[in-house]
């Protein structure tokens, strides 16, 4: 997802030198996944590990794990073409691990309705997939009515988790952890430094954590906090320096656990990142009450605080926020009846935040089209 370009600009600029330097460092550490899948890099991030990893390196030597796109298959068929074209992408025969993609309020009807579930079992059946999957950005209800129903074909679940998403309304990482636990599902983290917001601290955050434990680096407490929950297998991290690799490879060589002190630190760590929030809610969700247009107020503003603090890229906050928008009135819905200031004990002028989030995740910014 955050391979190493040429131009920033231009999602297939592959550094491809840097890109093989950096996938041996990788093996050489003793470290085997990959991930990656159809739509990353404008539909061609499948191919670039194609030529970087597949044609360089005997096939036993990794493994490797894509990821069936939700959003875009239309029928039974057209998922049949996508894994076809996904194994041609890859030039494997097989995945070690395959998901459904981004499952969501957004899509879950679709995969009901076309049997999505079914049809990666079935490939799984014939030995193209090894152990099948999802990757979840939803909330933890919708999580335990799909386990619920489909858990006995999921091998394991992907989920978001970090230390500033753990109790986060439009997240909420512990609950949905706490669900794939009831299931008994293996859990594999993404976004443990949430796309680099949690490596480019704020000084007075770093510095805690310098006073805490002087040689590790920022990015290594928010893997260890994510690797450290239960159930957690495997941490996924988007690496694209050779400081990153051997970081991250340092950092699970000999793995410490955190600790109840070094959890005290990411508490206040947390709260600095969070104290120049630009919107100051408090998620009471009084607002919500009697709102005509069903707007999920709360929510929305957690998303645009949360893109506020991201250094990286936010396409995943676009899509917590699609999904939201399925079941509420969109930021943009407002009609400025202003009921909802009436009722904030913050006092908060809502329905002029409510036109900031609507500039932020509806103009602009949608999603890569396959040409």
């Amino acid at each position: 997802m955050r391979l190493p370009l040429l131009n920033a600009e231009d999602p297939v600029s592959f550094d491809y030198p840097l890109i093989e330097k950096l996938f041996d460092a990788y093996m050489e550490q003793g470290l085997t996944y990959f991930d990656t899948a159809y739509t990353y890099h404008g539909y061609h991030g499948e191919e670039a590990v194609r030529k970087a990893l597949v044609e360089r390196h005997p096939r036993e030597s990794f493994e490797l794990a894509t990821k069936l796109p939700l959003r875009d298959f239309k029928d039974a068929e057209d998922m049949e073409r996508i894994f076809n074209e996904q194994l041609d992408h890859c030039g494997v025969e097989y995945f070690d691990y395959y998901l459904l993609h981004n499952m969501g309020t957004n899509v879950y009807e679709k995969c009901r309705k076309y049997d999505a579930f079914g049809f990666a079992a079935g490939k799984k059946a014939e030995g193209k997939i090894k152990y099948l999957g999802m990757s979840f950005h939803d909330m933890p209800e919708l999580l335990d009515e799909i386990l619920g129903a489909y858990g006995d074909l999921l091998d394991f679940v992907q989920l978001q988790i970090n230390y500033m998403d753990w109790e986060q309304p439009n997240v909420q990482s512990r609950r949905c952890l706490e669900v794939a636990n009831k299931y008994g599902k293996p859990v594999f983290v993404m976004e443990p430094c949430k796309g680099g917001t949690l490596v480019k601290l704020p000084e007075e955050a770093l510095k805690l954590m310098k006073d805490c434990r002087p040689d590790a680096s920022a990015a290594s407490w928010a893997l260890r906090f994510a690797a450290s929950q239960e159930g957690v297998v495997r941490v996924l991290s988007g690496m694209n320096s050779m400081e990153q690799v051997m970081d991250n490879a340092a950092t699970f060589r000999k793995f410490e656990p955190i600790t109840e002190e070094e959890l005290k630190v990411i508490d206040q760590v947390r709260a600095i990142i969070e104290k120049n929030t630009p919107i100051p809610c408090t998620s009471c969700s009084y607002c919500t009450h009697g709102c005509p247009k069903q707007i999920a107020i709360p929510q929305y503003f957690a998303l645009y605080n949360s893109i506020e603090r991201t250094t990286g890229s936010f396409s995943s906050h676009r899509v917590y926020y699609n999904n939201i928008s399925l079941r509420h009135g969109k930021a943009s819905d407002c009609i400025g009846c202003r009921q909802c200031e009436k009722v904030c004990p913050q006092h908060l002028p809502i329905t002029e935040y409510l036109k900031d989030v609507a500039a932020k995740f509806e103009s602009g910014g949608g999603f890569p089209v396959r040409k």
